[in-house]
């Protein structure tokens, strides 16, 4: 069963970071609103003139609010910086690098033995791709060995069928063999004709001086 591969990962991880940073910018917003709001800076100036039992100089009394409003914008500057920097690492050393593997092992899948995954990396996803590469080279190994034992036996099927008729065996002997080794070149032929469909590495030779 083939898994569709759409970037699903890379876009759950779009929509975590923006609803993370819409709902903190809701906060900031709402904070930097609220403490710009008339009544509450009316409040606040009459709140200190009772507790000075003064008259105080409105400017002087809301500096507090403001470096506060200040404070807010500047941590809502921060904050979306850092989700912004943090989602471009994560496309790039995780999804990326994830939807490349993908990519490879779809490719070695359907036969193409060639396909090697290299990545740039020293973490768990680069080792990923050496075991997939190393059970890539494996399974090469395997079939060369199958095509190596698909050519013998059918030599050898060859050789046993022409012996077999030189040899003078009894017809209905030699009907049932014969048979049997048309069953069995058959099946070699059907694992050679599977074989034939993986593309392997291609060694370049030097030319010939």
């Amino acid at each position: 069963m083939r898994l569709k591969s759409g970037y699903t990962l890379q876009r759950t991880m779009i929509i975590y970071f923006l609803l993370i940073g819409f709902a903190s910018l809701l906060v900031g917003v709402e904070f930097i609103v609220e403490t710009n709001s008339d009544a509450l800076r009316g409040s606040w100036i009459a709140r200190i003139e009772t507790l000075a039992g003064k008259q105080i100089d409105s400017a002087q009394a809301l500096q507090p609010l403001d470096q506060l409003r200040k404070k807010a914008v500047l941590m809502i500057i921060i904050i979306m910086s850092v989700m912004v920097i943090v989602l471009t690492m994560f496309i790039k050393n995780i999804t990326e690098p994830l939807q490349h593997m993908i990519e490879k092992s779809r490719e070695i899948s359907d036969g193409d033995l060639s396909q090697t995954i290299r990545l740039d990396a020293h973490n768990e996803l680069a080792e990923l791709g050496g075991v997939i590469n190393e059970m890539s080279s494996n399974l090469q190994e395997i079939i060369h060995l199958s095509q190596n034992t698909c050519a013998t036996g059918r030599e050898s099927l060859a050789i046993v069928d022409d012996i077999l008729v030189r040899e003078g065996v009894a017809p209905q002997v030699l009907n049932v063999v014969q048979a049997r080794l048309g069953n069995l070149d058959a099946d070699l032929a059907g694992l050679k004709s599977v074989i034939d469909c993986f593309k392997f590495y291609a060694i370049e030779k030097p030319p010939h001086d």
